[in-house]
C-alpha cells in the first residue's frame, strides 16, 4: 500500500483530560478535546471540540472549531466555526462557515481559486518568516 494512502487512514484523538505541550503532525482525521500548547498540522480533517483549548496554529484539509484556538487557522478546504468556537488569530481558507455566536479576532482570507490560495499562502509564509526573524534581530540590534 502506498505511504500516502496509509497516512490518511490514521486517526488521532486528544482526549478531554489530556494536556499536550509540543506540536503534533498527523496524517489523517484528528479530534482534539483536550489542551494543546503547540501547533497542530494534519493532512486530513481536524475537529476541535467544545472543551478543547489550543495555543498554537492549526492546519488541515477541513477544520471544525468548537472550542478555543489562540493561533492561526489554515484550512485547505472548508473551515467551520461553531457557535461555541472562539478564534484569536488569522484565518486562511478556501471556504468558511461561521455560526451565529462564534467569536473571531483576526484577519480572514477566503481564497476561492488556486491562484488566490497560492498567493495568500506565499504572503503568509513570508510574514511568518519575518516574524520568526524579529526576536533574533532585536537581540543582535537592540
Amino acid at each position: 500500500m502506498p505511504q500516502d494512502v496509509r497516512d490518511f487512514s490514521i486517526n488521532t484523538i486528544i482526549g478531554p483530560n489530556t494536556s499536550l505541550s509540543g506540536s503534533i503532525v498527523t496524517g489523517g482525521f484528528t479530534r482534539i478535546d483536550g489542551s494543546i500548547r503547540g501547533d497542530v498540522k494534519a493532512k486530513g480533517r481536524v475537529v476541535v471540540g467544545e472543551r478543547a483549548r489550543i495555543k498554537g496554529n492549526v492546519s488541515g484539509t477541513n477544520i471544525t472549531i468548537g472550542g478555543v484556538v489562540v493561533g492561526n487557522l489554515i484550512a485547505d478546504g472548508h473551515l467551520v466555526i461553531l457557535s461555541t468556537g472562539l478564534v484569536i488569530g488569522d484565518i486562511i481558507t478556501r471556504r468558511i462557515q461561521a455560526d451565529d455566536g462564534c467569536f473571531v479576532n483576526g484577519k480572514v482570507a477566503v481564497c476561492p481559486s488556486d491562484e488566490i490560495w497560492t498567493k495568500t499562502m506565499s504572503d503568509y509564509g513570508d510574514a511568518q518568516g519575518i516574524k520568526s526573524a524579529l526576536p533574533v534581530f532585536h537581540k543582535t540590534h537592540g
